[in-house]
């Protein structure tokens, strides 16, 4: 890769490359982003915004997780989203120029690439191919996102579990062991699912070598995780 982005590493890039907001610009437009951008590290409990303030950046996850929730009339919190790496947030509230619609906070020590509405418009002025790619990128997103919900409301939920538990394993075979990046109230909350019907799935996917201790998984044979949730008719559906 050409680009040289000072302060970032060669994986900060290959991240951003991989979002569909930014994957299709050139090397001098993610420069002139990237001069307009900042990062930071923010401990866990950092609050990145609050809800009803006014919607003047958005945010690239690069590492960690972000919760985005909503406070009700009585204070309670509803989860909308959780967001992980490789993940923007925030933009359609920027770019509509109105108030964030929610809270965030990060629930792991996280990495974050924020680009403020003023910095933003700069780099439109210096270089207007960038609005034309990140047009054809945002459509790129839709259609992916489509495909997603297209996946909640079919994919049996011990597939959907199984999918979500392969995103912190290594590509390739063999086995897996690492620990939930967050309380499984909101893996549960990330999935569309309630509590008890993520402790159902993970009970089922016993049967294909997954064993869970707390927030610690060890999968036994990745390749079999990966037929499993691949598999149209896996353990009797969903839970």
């Amino acid at each position: 890769m050409s680009v040289d982005l000072p302060g970032l590493k060669p994986q900060d890039i290959a991240t951003i490359r991989s979002i569909a907001l930014f994957g299709r610009l050139s090397d001098r437009a993610l420069q002139l982003l990237a001069a307009n951008t900042q990062f930071r590290s923010v401990p866990r409990g950092t609050t990145l915004f609050l809800q009803d303030e006014p919607a003047d950046r958005f945010f690239v996850l690069l590492d960690g997780w972000v919760k985005l929730y909503r406070l009700t009339r009585d204070g309670a919190e509803a989860v909308v989203a959780v967001i992980g790496p490789g993940e923007t947030f925030a933009e359609a509230a920027m770019f509509a120029s109105g108030k964030f619609p929610v809270c965030a906070e990060a629930v792991a020590e996280s990495r974050v690439m924020t680009l403020t509405a003023e910095g933003f418009a700069r780099c439109l002025h210096a270089d207007d191919q960038i609005a034309f790619s990140m047009l054809g990128s945002l459509s790129m997103r839709l259609r992916h996102l489509v495909t997603q919900i297209e996946q909640l409301q079919v994919q049996p939920t011990p597939q959907r579990v199984g999918s979500f538990l392969l995103r912190f394993c290594p590509e390739g075979s063999g086995s897996a062991s690492f620990a939930l990046p967050f309380d499984k109230a909101l893996v549960a909350r990330r999935l569309g699912m309630q509590p008890e019907t993520l402790s159902r799935a993970l009970a089922k996917l016993r049967a294909v070598g997954v064993e869970t201790q707390g927030a610690s998984v060890t999968v036994a044979d990745l390749d079999a995780l990966r037929q499993f949730c691949n598999a149209e008719d896996a353990l009797g559906g969903d839970v």
